[in-house]
């Protein structure tokens, strides 16, 4: 006998991991089919879960009319379920506001976009834009001022007409007008609000919005301005090779020959007509929301093409609530202007005490003939030869 409960208990034990395999454990038999701590923990890591353990039980098969039943004429039943069909957005909801987004009572996938403009994006702003300056000013130590070689002549040539000048400064002033304003409205609750306290800067934040809404007309106005003006001046052609090869002889050497635009100068037009026209059709969703959505259909046509895949990534969210939709024009419209602005700085530095004389290329619109002849020397040739014509001719 006791052979026998001993062979029995030896089948027992042989028998219980292939059990134990075929009947796995409930995850949440403690909770009853709650949520656990790790669901919630991982969940405020923005991990993505099954949640349909959660998701599935509103009340009845028919979510919506399940939500219908408990809301009827007299308010809601403060249930489980209910708002668990609010949240996921199984609920028909009916509402006399007729924008996309009023049907959304829920949307607690917003928390990473909080998250990310919290934390990381003020990082990125801090490191960008101070690891920027912080580069311009060894610049400056290391190369100093990018002065005129040559003797001056005492003439100047007209390097930028009256309508020129007047469509950079306005794109340069609302550029600038901008920036601070978005910088107040996206980092002002983290940064100002413990300086000068709550009533300062909500003061501060309404006039800035105000402000920030107004002027970026003209700036998208000043972007046509200039992209007309100057695109025909700042196509790519041969003489680019040599000034990137020579580095434009920022860091010394022969400047390189250079049309009325150098590479460089290419460069930066091209940033500020790309990344500014970005900025320009993002703030015109934010402007106008739920009217212009960006992101969704993007994302659907880089899934078709499979280009997350080529970098080891999901396939990107889709379809989006309309408050995605403007959360990722919000982070768009934000990391874009910060990129922008680090090249402006550079810009600016250039344009200002990096190069002798070249601030009077926009200041006066007419440059020192010595200056042009150094740094855009197929450019001066063509208009001291059309001046000379002109005045042979007269």
């Amino acid at each position: 006998m006791l052979r026998l409960f001993g062979l029995l208990a030896l089948l027992w034990t042989l028998a219980l991991p292939a059990i134990a395999q075929e009947v796995p454990a409930d995850p949440r038999a403690s909770t009853g089919g709650a949520q656990t701590l790790e669901d919630i923990m991982r969940r405020q890591e923005g991990v993505k879960i099954d949640d349909s353990f959660r998701s599935d039980l509103t009340g009845n098969p028919d979510a919506a009319a399940a939500t219908t039943d408990q809301l009827g004429t007299l308010g809601g039943a403060s249930d489980p379920e209910l708002w668990r069909a609010l949240r996921y957005g199984s609920a028909d909801i009916t509402t006399q506001a007729r924008n996309p987004a009023a049907t959304t009572l829920m949307q607690d996938g917003g928390m990473w976009w909080l998250k990310f403009r919290e934390g990381p994006l003020l990082k990125i702003a801090v490191y960008l834009l101070g690891g920027t300056l912080a580069a311009l000013v060894l610049f400056y130590l290391i190369r100093g001022r990018i002065r005129i070689d040559g003797e001056k002549t005492g003439r100047t040539i007209v390097r930028f007409k009256a309508v020129e000048r007047f469509g950079h400064w306005l794109l340069a002033s609302s550029f600038i007008v901008l920036g601070i304003t978005g910088l107040i409205s996206l980092f002002g609750r983290k940064v100002l609000i413990p300086a000068f306290g709550h009533e300062a800067f909500s003061f501060l934040a309404v006039i800035s919005k105000w402000v920030h809404n107004n002027i970026s007309w003209s700036f998208m106005v000043a972007l046509v301005i200039i992209f007309v003006a100057w695109v025909a001046h700042n196509l790519p052609d041969r003489t680019d090779l040599r000034w990137l090869a020579k580095a434009g002889g920022l860091f010394g050497g022969e400047h390189p020959p250079a049309k009325k635009f150098n590479t460089g100068q290419k460069l930066i037009f091209w940033a500020v007509i790309v990344l500014g026209g970005s900025i320009a059709l993002s703030g015109l969703s934010l402007l106008f929301p739920f009217e212009i959505n960006l992101f969704g259909h993007t994302f659907s046509t880089l899934n078709s093409w499979g280009v997350p895949g080529w970098f080891g990534m999901a396939d990107l969210p889709y379809p989006l609530e309309p408050q995605e939709e403007m959360q990722y024009a919000q982070l768009w419209h934000a990391l874009v202007s910060l990129v922008l602005t680090a090249i402006i700085f550079a810009h600016i530095y250039l344009g200002s005490i990096g190069m002798e004389g070249a601030f009077d290329a926009m200041g006066k619109g007419e440059v020192e003939e010595q200056w042009a002849r150094e740094h855009h020397s197929i450019w001066a040739q063509e208009v001291l030869d059309a001046e000379a014509t002109s005045r042979e001719s007269n």
